[in-house]
């Protein structure tokens, strides 16, 4: 009980001591000094728990799909609410813009805070040139869309039109997670955040390195210690998003090779094609070998059986 208590998981099957933790922690707090990024700890049972914010990279390559109604709810309008709900839209537009300003200010240079809950579209959904900021006063038809059109968390709307769509690559969110929340949960606040429709067995998290190997986030993995013990520079290493059907992890040995030019490439491909002939035909003639003396023991065998 006490070896476990000294111990934080990485994973069911692994541990690290918790004085290796509380030291990486201190260079990861170091590195985050003075912005928001930097860790807390508490004790909780006699285990220790890291908690705050953990960034998550986009990199998805298919569209995906925002909830058209939030918990399941419909959006009702009554025509006697016309009038106060474009009230209270404006207001609430003016709220969201000084919200904004007052993180932008605290917030220069780095991502500081934990986003709002908006994505990045990437520039080849057909509706990105389209999305323009909405007006504080709601025409006759504008208000007639509200009626079908979902609301956010964040105050924007959506439609069928705008509800599908593909979030700019390597773009960052992120999330307020603790060190007792696996891949797998991690993964579903994260939809939950941004109302995703689509569920978390659709998508898993990598661990990219700046040689370009991409190691797989188990289920049972911790993605806030992993971040730890990785690191605090994301120029080094970062957690990615990906479909489960494309992202394919790249190991150690093939990260080498990555960054090589075609033509040095395909130099590379040509000697292993050539050394893997050169075994091949060592193996032939071995096991002609091989294969010859057998024979010829079983024909002076056959031999002598005859003569007697």
């Amino acid at each position: 009980m006490n070896d476990h208590q000294d111990c934080v998981k990485l994973s069911e099957g692994k541990l690290i001591s918790k004085s290796d933790i509380l030291s990486l922690l201190r260079t990861y707090n170091c590195y985050h000094e003075g912005k928001n990024f930097q860790l807390m700890t508490r004790e909780e049972d006699g285990e220790l728990i890291l908690e705050g914010l953990l960034n998550i990279y986009w990199g998805l390559r298919r569209p995906i799909r925002l909830q058209m109604y939030d918990d399941n709810e419909r959006f009702h309008l009554c025509r006697n609410d016309k009038a106060s709900l474009s009230k209270d839209l404006s207001l609430e537009s003016n709220n969201n813009s000084a919200g904004r300003e007052a993180e932008q200010a605290g917030d220069i240079g780095s991502q500081e805070e934990e986003d709002s809950p908006q994505l990045l579209r990437t520039r080849s959904d057909a509706s990105f040139m389209q999305i323009q900021r909405r007006s504080k006063t709601h025409t006759a038809g504008d208000l007639q869309r509200l009626r079908t059109h979902r609301f956010s968390i964040n105050g924007h709307f959506y439609n069928h039109k705008t509800s599908v769509f593909t979030p700019a690559y390597g773009s960052v969110t992120n999330v307020r997670v603790n060190s007792s929340m696996t891949t797998t949960q991690v993964l579903n606040l994260l939809l939950h955040k941004f109302r995703v429709e689509n569920k978390s067995e659709e998508f898993v998290l990598h661990m990219v390195h700046e040689s370009g190997e991409r190691s797989r986030l188990k289920h049972d993995e911790y993605p806030l210690v992993t971040r730890v013990l990785y690191g605090p520079c994301e120029k080094i290493s970062k957690i990615l998003i990906t479909e489960a059907d494309l992202g394919e992890e790249v190991t150690y040995d093939v990260a080498q090779y990555i960054k090589f030019e075609i033509p040095v490439l395909d130099s590379f491909v040509e000697k292993l094609k050539e050394e893997e002939e050169r075994e091949i035909n060592k193996l032939t003639k071995k096991y002609s070998a091989l294969r010859a003396m057998i024979q010829h023991q079983l024909d002076c065998r056959g031999n002598t059986s005859d003569r007697v």
